[in-house]
């Protein structure tokens, strides 16, 4: 049974990461959405609003299971016995960041792989930091993002807790 591992910060899931997550899971027996803690950037939503959000966005996949992880992706990808770790690559400065992270992954764990999938083109413009800088000025996003974010953004952006990035 090939399980796989789909890392990120899924701050806000948008329809590109859904697509990328559907995607592995027509080729993969079981794929793992992985939202990482505490990523190294400016979070809007909180852990288990992330992981929240992905479950329900995915929930129609039986074979996809949307967990939470802390520390290096590597191992936790060994930790849940997976084979690969798959990614979504937009754009060419993705396919350096991805290559770079595939290589140093690779040294310290060779027993696991990266698997890019290249985004639809109507996805390669998505990222979650446009999702929000969009979001955050009341644009709008409901050809981004399933309409459960878009609630969430607007609700996050309309509390007085939010400022715009």
């Amino acid at each position: 049974m090939a399980k796989v591992v789909f890392p990120g910060s899924f701050d806000p899931i948008h329809l590109g990461h859904v697509d990328i997550a559907r995607r592995a899971s027509e080729v993969f027996d079981e794929v793992i959405v992985a939202v990482y803690d505490r990523p190294s950037k400016h979070l809007l939503f909180t852990e288990s609003e992330r992981i929240k959000m992905a479950r329900e966005c995915l929930k129609s996949f039986k074979n996809i299971e949307v967990v939470g992880y802390s520390g290096l992706t590597i191992n936790f990808a060994k930790e849940i016995k997976a084979k690969a770790i798959v990614r979504g690559l937009r754009v060419f400065s993705d396919y350096e960041y991805e290559f770079r992270m595939a290589l140093a992954n690779h040294r310290l764990n060779n027993e696991i792989d990266t698997i890019a999938l290249i985004t639809a083109e109507e996805n390669m413009f998505i990222s979650s930091s446009t999702v929000k800088e969009i979001a955050s000025f009341g644009g709008d996003v409901s050809s981004m993002v399933p309409p459960l974010v878009e609630k969430a953004l607007k609700n996050k952006y309309r509390s007085k807790d939010a400022e715009p990035l």
